[in-house]
């Protein structure tokens, strides 16, 4: 019998390999479940089995010495192909997610930025517009001398809040940019509560709000930046006295267990609408409740960017804040780690 020519054996090889190619796709079409490296697996392998198919077949299913040579060759390419290609995928995964995680983070900034853009465009332009007015007042001469005094009280109070609010806004971009690294000095929470206290204590007496502390026997320490929990809780409270009306009572209590140190402020205030708390900590956030009214425009309005502030600052101390509604107001709870020597 004469032995098969380059057409016998091209068309043998095809039959032989042609299936096994099929095959091994529609096993990965199916099995969409499997993992990247089990699929880099299977890719692997079905082209050494559809060769090694195909050069049986175009050996005639004979077991020759050159068959059983291919064969080996087949088998250590095999061995060494398929570890390298677990190694490759599970790289290829975790490069997947990284450069995932980076377009989540940039999105996450961009809407950010876009947020404290529309946030200044409308609430820094406010305050200007006031203080503009009243300044040309004064100027054309449509101010009494008697009225001066008191223009003059008012456009101060605008740029306090235009200060405070460029302030909120610095902090923001701060902790969007991931540039907050507070210091990991030892801080007593209890000093914390009393200079916050004490810095709103004037404020919640002028809104006829009972601002009250509550503070363990022993010192609460954490690691961390005073000034910055400072502000944390700062923020807080002033947000839960801009929330109580007034008669009410705003409580900034402290304390630890088993999960870390926390700090609770309390109020009686309107509390927050149910829609709403998912998104309490979100940029320029401000209730569709509205704000208790005040007579006194003296009083700190907010810039929107408190809770969001206080959010980013506890998320740096590796610590959480919480939001939910009491059965009069609502309650803020900050949980950090305790010091390891408290």
């Amino acid at each position: 019998m004469p032995p098969p020519d380059l057409a016998e054996i091209g068309v043998l090889a095809l039959v032989c390999s042609v299936p096994v190619v099929l095959f091994g796709a529609l096993i990965i079409r199916l099995a969409r479940s499997w993992s990247l490296a089990v699929s880099m697996v299977v890719l692997v392998l079905i082209p050494v089995v559809a060769t090694f198919t195909g050069v049986l077949g175009a050996s005639g299913f004979m077991i020759t010495e050159t068959f059983e040579k291919i064969a080996l060759v087949l088998i250590i390419v095999s061995v060494v192909t398929m570890p390298a290609a677990v190694i490759f995928a599970r790289y290829q995964a975790r490069r997947t997610v990284w450069e995932q995680e980076i377009r989540d983070a940039e999105r996450y900034a961009e809407q950010s930025r876009r947020k404290l853009v529309a946030f200044v465009s409308h609430d820094l332009r406010t305050p200007l517009a006031g203080i503009r007015a009243v300044a040309e007042a004064i100027a054309d001469g449509l101010v009494s001398e008697h009225e001066v005094r008191e223009h003059a009280k008012h456009i101060e109070q605008e740029s306090i809040r235009l200060s405070e609010m460029v302030d909120d806004l610095f902090e923001m971009s701060k902790i969007n940019a991931g540039a907050v690294t507070p210091s990991s000095t030892l801080v007593a929470l209890d000093e914390v509560v009393d200079d916050v206290v004490s810095a709103h204590r004037i404020a919640a007496e002028r809104s006829g709000v009972d601002l009250q502390a509550s503070l363990p026997a022993a010192p609460v320490k954490v690691l961390g930046s005073d000034r910055a929990l400072v502000r944390v809780l700062s923020n807080l409270v002033a947000n839960a006295i801009a929330h109580t009306p007034s008669g009410g009572t705003v409580k900034l209590a402290l304390g630890s267990d088993e999960r870390g140190a926390w700090a609770r402020v309390d109020d009686t205030g309107v509390g927050i609408d149910d829609a709403d708390l998912a998104r309490v900590f979100d940029v320029a956030y401000r209730g569709s409740n509205g704000r208790v009214p005040r007579t006194d425009s003296s009083l700190p309005s907010g810039s929107g960017l408190g809770l969001a502030i206080a959010a980013g600052l506890v998320q740096a101390h590796h610590g959480t804040l919480s939001a939910h509604n009491l059965d009069t107001g609502a309650r803020f709870e900050v949980r950090l780690p305790l010091a390891a020597s408290a």
